[in-house]
Order: structure tokens, then sequence, then C-alpha cells
């Protein structure tokens, strides 16, 4: 080739071919703008974006039609979802194709479309995880099919999911960049051996909040009762540690690795949500024991509090130093409401005790001092 051969070739300006799926009727006009690399990768873009709010607006307006009414609330938002990431990608393809028909060295280009990759990948984690979460939300209300999955495990299934997605994003990163993520996953297992040694007691808490949420021995607005005496309505169950609510208004957070291993009473668990409550009450020797159960059962039977089913009970315990022990047996719709219905049952009682000329009786001891010859007798309450 000669010199100006060469010199030709060298300032003939760079013309992107019309891409292969492009019909025949639109190459023309493609190749007259490929004459103006800036003006073609402007109208790619404008195109390009214009195609995905075209796209974005079709899918959200097809896609309403096909959601389940199982659940319409948590369609939608799945729906926008899945209409904004397929918005992204075609934006992602006309930002690529217009970079492409710039004619930009192929180093530049390179490192172009690896940087909008990236930003692509990144905003689809965020989507990703979003999804994942309303889509577990969906799977738990559908109970007949998918009964592991309901409200106490999606924490579970939400941290794995969340795992999940941030390793697939970060290994697709690294070949998006050409880099060998074999030496990165040895030093992530040095690393985590050292971080393992180093948070022994966050790892120790990470995997009871598992077994806890697997296993629910309690769930949210159980009110159980721990060993230590601490008291109170579960609030959250998270992956680190438990909250509760104590009936002072003060919430006390435990550590999964101690609600694990402590004895728990669930107030709120059994057959049913009720909670029963026991009322002692003490008579005088003499009194007439069938007025005193009919009473008792009266008195909580007309309470506004206490359930009807099922109905109140009374019991005889025994005889007592001083008294005759009943107890009266009663539920109530939920534990918080064990203080305030004693307090009222037990007021009622009382009044009602003394109405009926019922003796409640206290403990007395007779003392008997002894003055020189004379022995004195007197009563003494203890």
């Amino acid at each position: 080739m000669t010199t100006e051969g060469a010199d030709m070739v060298e300032s003939t300006p760079y013309r992107a071919e019309a891409p292969l799926w492009m019909p025949e009727s639109l190459v023309p006009g493609w190749d007259f703008l490929a004459t103006y690399p800036m003006v073609l990768s402007l109208i790619v873009m404008v195109v390009g974006i214009g195609a995905a709010v075209l796209g974005r607006a079709f899918v959200l307006t097809w896609g309403n039609k096909l959601i389940s009414r199982t659940s319409p609330d948590l369609g939608t938002r799945l729906l926008r979802i899945v209409a904004n990431v397929a918005a992204l990608v075609v934006g992602y393809i006309a930002l690529v194709l217009a970079i492409q028909v710039l004619g930009l060295s192929e180093r530049i280009e390179q490192i172009l479309i690896r940087i909008l990759l990236s930003l692509l990948i990144l905003r689809l984690i965020k989507s990703a995880m979003r999804a994942s979460h309303i889509g577990l939300e969906i799977l738990s209300r559908v109970r007949d099919r998918y009964e592991i999955v309901e409200e106490r495990t999606l924490p579970l299934f939400d941290l794995v999911m969340t795992i999940l997605i941030i390793g697939a994003a970060a290994y697709a990163l690294l070949m998006v960049w050409d880099i060998n993520p074999t030496a990165w996953l040895a030093s992530a297992g040095v690393i985590g051996i050292a971080v393992g040694f180093a948070a022994r007691d966050t790892l120790a808490n990470l995997f009871a909040g598992f077994f806890i949420i697997a296993d629910a021995p309690y769930k949210l607005g159980d009110y159980i009762v721990l060993d230590s005496g601490d008291r109170g309505e579960v609030t959250k169950v998270g992956i680190r540690s438990t909250r509760l609510l104590t009936r002072d208004d003060v919430e006390i957070t435990v550590p999964n690795s101690e609600m694990a291993n402590a004895k728990i009473f669930n107030e709120s668990g059994g057959r049913w949500v009720k909670f029963r409550i026991r009322i002692k009450v003490g008579v005088a020797y003499g009194s007439d024991v069938d007025e005193v159960c009919q009473l008792l059962e009266t008195i909580a039977a007309n309470h506004d509090s206490v359930c009807k089913g099922p109905d109140p009970r009374v019991r005889m315990r025994g005889f007592g130093d001083s008294s005759l022990d009943f107890e009266l047996l009663c539920w109530v719709n939920q534990p918080s409401e064990r203080g305030l219905v004693t307090h009222e049952l037990y007021m009622k009682i009382y009044k009602s005790l003394n109405e009926a000329g019922i003796e409640i009786p206290f403990p007395q001891r007779d003392l008997w001092v002894r003055d020189g010859g004379e022995v004195k007798v007197g009563k003494v309450a203890s």
C-alpha cells in the first residue's frame, strides 16, 4: 500500500456497522448517521431510554392484571421491582451500544462498559434483596403449600437469601473485572478463621438465633418469663438478640445465646392464647363451703375481662392452720391482663365475703404469761 493510500485509510472516519438484528429498511439511515458518531450515540441513548420507559409502563400495565388475588399489595410491589429491573437492563444495553458507536479505543471502551456493568450489578443487588423479601412474604401467606416459610422463619430465609445474593454479586463483579476469585476465596478463608476466634460470642448469638427462629419456642407477641425472673412481651426476634418489653415499659435485650440456654416459661403458649390466673381465698372454719364456691364462681363469671370459655371454676385445696383454703381458677384473653384482673377480683371477693357474713380469718396465737403463781392468757395476732 502506498503512503498516500495509508494516509487515506488513517483519515477515514470510524463508521459503526449496523446491528444484525436491525431491519433492512433502517440500515441506510444507520449508515448515514454512522458518519456522525456523536449524533448516532445520542440517538441510541434517547431511543434506548425511551424503550426502557415504555417497557416499564407495559410491564406495569399488563402485570397488574396477572397479580395473584391472595396478595395484591405484595404483588404490586414485586411487579414494580421487576419492571424497574427490566428498564435498567434495557437502559444498560442502550448505553453500551451508544459507547460502541463512538469508535473509542478498545481499552477505553472496555473500561466504560465494565463500569456500567458494575453499576448495573450493584443496582440489581438492591432490587434482588427487596424482591426476595417480598417473595418470602408472599410464600408465607400460602400456608397450604409452603408451611416452612412463615412469619417466624422469615428472618432466617431473608438472611440466607441476602448472603446468596451478595455472594453471587461479588463473584460477578470479580468476573467483570477479570479478577481470579481463587486467591480472594483463599484469603477469605484465612480471614474467616481469624474472625471466628475473635467473634466467638457474636457467632454463638448468630447460630443461636438460627435455632430459635427454626425451633420457635416463642414468637412475636408472646409473654415469656425467663429463669432469671425477667418477664415481658416479645417485640423482636432477631438474628443476634431477642427483645422483651416488660410491664414497666422497659425494653430488655437478651443475647440469643442466653435465650437458647435459658429455661423459658411461655405464658402465651399451649393450645390457646388465654392465660389462667389463680386467686387464693381463705375462709373461717364453720363457713358454708357450697356458698363460698358459688360466690367465687359468680364473681368471676360476672367480670367483663374473664373468659366465658373455659368457665371459671373453684377448687378447695385443703385445711389450713386458720382457714379453709380455696382457689378460684379463671382465664383472661392475654397475659398482660393478669395483674389488673387479679386486683379487681380480689377487691370484689373481699367486699362480697363481708356482705355475705363470711369471715376471712387471720392467724392467731395464745400467749401464756406467768406472773408469780397466777397465769394470764392473751390473744396475739401473728
